[in-house]
Order: C-alpha cells, then sequence, then structure tokens
C-alpha cells in the first residue's frame, strides 16, 4: 500500500489528533488535487460521499472545502457540484533557506511589517547553547507578507550594541541576517538553524491569517560574532501552506 492508499483508504480515524477535524481534512483534500487524485478540471465527490468516507459530519467536510476554495483550488458550482480550478504547487512559492546563501535572501515580491520593538530586552527561547549573551538585546517583531498575504511572522533579538549602526530601512527590506552580515566590523562565525512542525495557537492564526490548529513551520536561529558573541537570536514562524523545505544532499 502506498502513502497515498493510506492517505485516501475509506474510514481514515481523524480523532487521534489535537489538529481540528476540518484542518486535517482540508489537508487530506489538499494532497489528492497535489497528486492527481482529483484532477485539475475535473468533478470532486460530493460533500455526503466524502462526509461516509472519512466518518465526519456534512458540516466538517464543507469547513475543509471552505479552505481549499479560499485558497482558489476548488470552486463551486450550484446545482453542478465542486470542481478543482488548480493545483496547490503553485502555492508552494516559500522556501525555507538551509544553506547560507538562502538564509540572507527574501522571497521575490515580499515585503515587511515592523509591528514592534523593544529595548532592553532578553531572549526567552534559546535553542542553541552557544556563543555569550549580550548583555542587553533590542527585540524587533516583524511580519513578512508577498502580495498583501503574511507569511511569516517573528521576533528578532539582536545585540543592543549592534543596533545602532542598523539604518530603519533595512529592517523593512532585509532578513536579519543579512543586515547583520553587511554591518560593518561585524563578522559572524556560527549560525545555527532548527526547524519544527506544530500547529496555529490563537496568535499565530490571527497574525498569519490561518485557520486555528493549521500546520505551521517554527524557525529558530542563532548567530555569533568573531568574538564568541551571541550577537542574534530569532524565532518565527511560517504558513504551513506556502512552504517548501528544499535540502541539497552531498553525494560523496
Amino acid at each position: 500500500m502506498s502513502d497515498l492508499d493510506f492517505l485516501n483508504r475509506p474510514g481514515v480515524d481523524f480523532s487521534r489528533s489535537g489538529v481540528s477535524r476540518y484542518i486535517q481534512l482540508a489537508t487530506l483534500f489538499r494532497r489528492r488535487i497535489e497528486q492527481g487524485v482529483w484532477p485539475v478540471g475535473e468533478q470532486i465527490p460530493t460533500v455526503d460521499d466524502l462526509a461516509a468516507e472519512c466518518s465526519v459530519a456534512r458540516a466538517t467536510v464543507r469547513q475543509a472545502l471552505d479552505i481549499l476554495e479560499d485558497d482558489k483550488l476548488i470552486k463551486r458550482y450550484r446545482a453542478k457540484g465542486t470542481f478543482v480550478i488548480q493545483q496547490p504547487q503553485e502555492q508552494m512559492w516559500c522556501e525555507v533557506p538551509t544553506d547560507w546563501s538562502g538564509l540572507l535572501l527574501s522571497p521575490e515580491g515580499a515585503s515587511v511589517e515592523v509591528l514592534a520593538f523593544d529595548v532592553k530586552a532578553q531572549p526567552v527561547n534559546i535553542q542553541h547553547k552557544i556563543g555569550e549573551l549580550a548583555p542587553e538585546y533590542r527585540c524587533w517583531r516583524r511580519r513578512h507578507l508577498r502580495d498583501g498575504r503574511p507569511y511569516y511572522i517573528g521576533n528578532a533579538y539582536i545585540d543592543e550594541r549592534l543596533t545602532r549602526k542598523i539604518p530603519h530601512e533595512m529592517l523593512a527590506n532585509h532578513t536579519t541576517l543579512r543586515i547583520l552580515r553587511d554591518l560593518p566590523g561585524l563578522k559572524l562565525t556560527e549560525v545555527h538553524q532548527t526547524i519544527t512542525v506544530g500547529t496555529a495557537d490563537l496568535e499565530i492564526a490571527e497574525a498569519l491569517e490561518i485557520p486555528l490548529n493549521a500546520p505551521v513551520v517554527y524557525c529558530y536561529r542563532t548567530a555569533v560574532d568573531s568574538k564568541g558573541r551571541l550577537v542574534f537570536v530569532g524565532d518565527g514562524v511560517y504558513r504551513g501552506d506556502v512552504v517548501r523545505l528544499d535540502v541539497k544532499v552531498t553525494v560523496k
């Protein structure tokens, strides 16, 4: 049995996860479109059929289809049914960087909002035990958007001693590591990144305009300078429905 066969077999049990059932269904249905089980231009099964297959209420199926319709993957026609109009790969445009050059670039067409900042701050969630903590940090909370659609929100803690050198306009145009790389007199010698998968709480759901418990990708980054100081601590969240993670595998 293939993974796809398993995902699409009747009687899938959605009760063993903390994620809302309609979110799980939306993920399942999106996968069917992506894999061509529901081809573009074809009609998908009725709400009654999907409810019976997945052992859920008809209202739950409708909620899942609402998400796909909002994402412009399907279109409903009165008295005709629901049809697939595009594949979700077209939305998987936000590549989470896994190398140094990627960490310096923002996706094409992206913009950044500075939502808040805090002086004399201290990071509370340091994933990597490297470097010596700075006496004080300045924290910026930023949200990244593409075509007006938010896809990332995060906090960037930067050594307070460096912040005087950062022009405000850079915060609205560049990634934090790009800003630090270009600061005169600063040399980064060690950068760490940890990526995990989870679900959106209420605050994240509102900030990224996604349903509660929708899939998200958590990203933690830290950077140390040549003097062994922890000059940057970052924690952020990407929408799970627009993220692609590409890793180059070196063959020896």
